[in-house]
């Protein structure tokens, strides 16, 4: 019984977070899965007719057929054409004439082909008519007529004449419709070529930065990794403002100043333009997991190679590579999810070319269609998840494990030092540029007609351009919109952070039945792209559990959770680190003196943890500021978000807006990074003055 007591507070903790898991991850991801082979469209027919003859059941006998004639004697002439076609289509009769006729004209023909029919089928025509034109045009009347006898869902059904069914038509929509088959070939195309030159470009960046082939590799990896906390769309936007039709370099430049090019012909529109944006964005991510391996590689095995005789080249290519594949790997799928999940930079700069995530954009903000939108996203997971399959065969009996050394000494030819430098040049010089540009446009009256500077931007009087109004800017004006943001993700970052933390601790200490199941749940949001994790709440709460009164769907909470949720996984992951590093006795001792769950996790684990704990806190406020995929479908008209307004503000072409929000909201993410630094090396100088002083009390007589 002590046992059990003693272990209660741990058990209902567990089952606290596996049921939080459970509601705010897999139910969303569940309920995608679901809606995507909902059916919902009208009634076959034969499927119809039962239902109206059943609601007619309803009507009393001896009104029921009074009831019917006087419809069926109300009938105009269109309505008794179309009666009669369903009658012949009821009646398995081939309709002869054309239904696209004028009525009077049907008219003749249908009593014709009704003519020459056998009297068999002639009289089961004439048998269905009725019901025919009940089912087609009084179907309304009669289901208010039996409302009570129905009861809501038949009702419902009857009045709509819709009904809902499971079936693939939505999965087979990508092989049957033009438009959604070309956007999926474009979506492959466009994630082939984004993996192509993003992986290439930072597996080239990663080995300049650790064999020494780039100056400053410190400054140089800070420079590269900056577009981690850029706000939305930002890059593709400074794209426009570059290289556009009013572009910087396009059209002030080239043609307005050197005549070179006709900037309205010449410009970054199009797939090109969306490869560019997508491997600026992407590269940071790429980059990260090149670094990690990279670094880990022992330089001795370089040194072994060139002691048997290979040269720079063979080394790189008969070692360095193949050791990389782990990464390559990696770095491979993780590219190509991010471009096949991306809808912002192809909506920007690739208006043309429809992607699959942009149809799921409109099918969700235009249509309200979110079983073809939930089953196009599955459609997007499974390329990626049979390209991961593909990769993993390859090279699955190697072993790549090495010894992690110093790096290797020898010196790397001049020429291959000069172009990674050049190359991690380039792609610093377009950050900077990036940068720089939507400095300088939030400050441009107009950009690419009226570079004279202005502050209204930052402000919610805005700027009158003179053009007529331009688009969204002017009613999404000032920075309203980012303090919103910043409130919202100053509430997920702290909840969020320490979740991460407590769900760490559960798997790692109190290690209950099914700890790898929390794990996995927790990591989720990690492998499935926000777009998913966005229209699962949509689908998941709207009316959550059939229930409306617990609908989150357009309030501000549902926002707090979805990015609370979407970025749990980094403060999980650095958490359960942490811990299996902490010996487990400090935990054991403080249980045997007396402390209970919450004292231990409040006074013993969690002070030992606040590295991962800020770090979780950190990446959770960064990207409530700066994501754009998953809450761009939950945000309503009282509740907003800077992220998606600067989205719409670049698809309208109010730069302006754009780049004062996307400024505002990385001065935000710089000034929590700054305090998030600022608190941990305080406690580090804390602990050093605390050692120092402990140290001169030893040794004092």
């Amino acid at each position: 019984m002590t046992l059990s007591l003693r272990h209660l507070p741990g058990i209902v903790l567990s089952a606290v977070v596996t049921l939080l898991l459970a509601i705010f991850i897999a139910y969303p991801i569940g309920a995608v899965l679901v809606e995507s082979f909902v059916i919902s469209g009208p009634m076959p027919p034969a499927q119809l007719k039962a239902t109206t003859s059943a609601a007619l059941d309803a009507v009393p006998a001896a009104e029921r057929a009074a009831l019917v004639q006087r419809w069926v004697t109300s009938a105009t002439e269109a309505e008794k054409v179309e009666a009669t076609a369903s009658a012949f289509t009821l009646a398995g009769a081939p309709i002869t004439w054309d239904r696209k006729a004028a009525f009077s004209a049907q008219a003749v023909a249908m009593a014709a082909a009704l003519k020459a029919l056998p009297e068999a089928t002639r009289t089961a025509v004439e048998d269905n008519f009725a019901i025919a034109h009940v089912m087609l045009h009084k179907r309304t009347a009669l289901a208010f007529k039996v409302k009570d006898a129905l009861g809501q869902q038949g009702f419902d059904a009857l009045r709509n004449g819709t009904d809902d069914r499971w079936g693939l038509d939505h999965y087979l929509k990508v092989f049957q419709d033009p438009y959604l088959r070309n956007a999926a070939i474009n979506s492959l195309s466009l994630a082939g070529l984004s993996v192509v030159f993003t992986v290439a470009l930072a597996f080239a960046l990663a080995y300049g930065i650790n064999s020494g082939g780039v100056p400053f590799p410190s400054a140089t990896r800070a420079v590269l990794l900056m577009p981690l906390v850029a706000p939305p769309v930002l890059i593709a936007t400074a794209t426009i403002m570059l290289f556009g039709r009013r572009g910087l370099v396009t059209h002030a430049l080239l043609d307005q100043w050197l005549g070179l090019i006709d900037a309205d012909e010449t410009n970054l529109y199009g797939l090109f333009g969306v490869v560019l944006a997508q491997t600026l964005s992407f590269v940071p991510a790429a980059l990260i997991v090149f670094d990690n391996v990279l670094r880990k590689q022992d330089g001795r095995i370089d040194e072994a190679a060139a002691g048997l005789g290979a040269g720079p080249l063979r080394t790189f290519c008969q070692v360095t590579l193949p050791m990389a594949w782990p990464g390559i790997k990696r770095a491979i799928v993780l590219v190509f999810i991010m471009s096949l999940t991306d809808f912002g930079n192809p909506m920007i700069l690739g208006r043309d070319t429809p992607v699959l995530a942009g149809v799921v954009y409109d099918e969700i903000t235009a249509y309200r269609n979110t079983p073809l939108a939930a089953a196009l996203c599955v459609w997007l997971i499974i390329p990626s998840l049979l390209l991961y399959l593909a990769l993993e065969l390859i090279g699955r009996r190697k072993s790549y494990a090495t010894t992690a050394g110093a790096r290797s000494e020898l010196p790397m030819p001049l020429a291959a030092r000069a172009g990674l430098t050049f190359i991690a040049g380039a792609v610093a010089a377009l950050i900077f540029a990036v940068y720089g540009t939507m400095a300088l446009g939030a400050v441009t009256r107009v950009w690419g007609v009226d570079w004279s500077l202005t502050f209204g931007y930052f402000t919610s009087a805005g700027v009158d351009v003179g053009l007529g109004g331009s688009g969204y800017g002017s009613s999404e004006r000032g920075l309203e919109l980012v303090w919103d943001s910043v409130r919202l993700a100053g509430i997920a970052g702290p909840i969020g952070g320490l979740f991460a933390v407590i769900i760490a601790y559960v798997v790692e200490r109190l290690r209950p039945p099914g700890a790898n199941l929390i794990m996995f749940l927790a990591l989720v949001p990690a492998i499935l792209p926000g777009i998913i994790f966005g229209i699962g709440y949509i689908v998941a709460f709207n009316v959550p559990f059939g229930l409306p009164q617990l609908s989150l769907g357009g309030t501000s909470v549902i926002l707090v959770i979805n990015i609370l949720f979407s970025n749990l996984f980094v403060g999980v992951l650095a958490a359960r680190a942490a811990l299996q590093r902490l010996d487990r006795s400090v935990d054991e001792a403080a249980e045997s003196l007396g402390a209970g769950l919450i004292s231990r996790f409040t006074r013993v684990t969690l002070p030992m943890l606040r590295p991962a704990l800020l770090l979780g806190m950190l990446y959770v406020f960064i990207d409530g500021l700066t994501t754009l995929s998953s809450v761009i479908f939950l945000v309503s008209g009282n509740h907003k978000l800077a992220s998606v307004a600067i989205f719409n503000h670049a698809v309208s072409g109010d730069y302006g807006y754009a780049a004062a929000k996307s400024l505002a909201l990385l001065g935000f993410a710089l000034l929590a990074m700054g305090l998030a630094w600022l608190v941990e090396n305080r406690k580090l100088s804390f602990r050093r003055r605390d050692a120092m002083s402990a140290d001169l009390a030893m040794v004092r007589p």
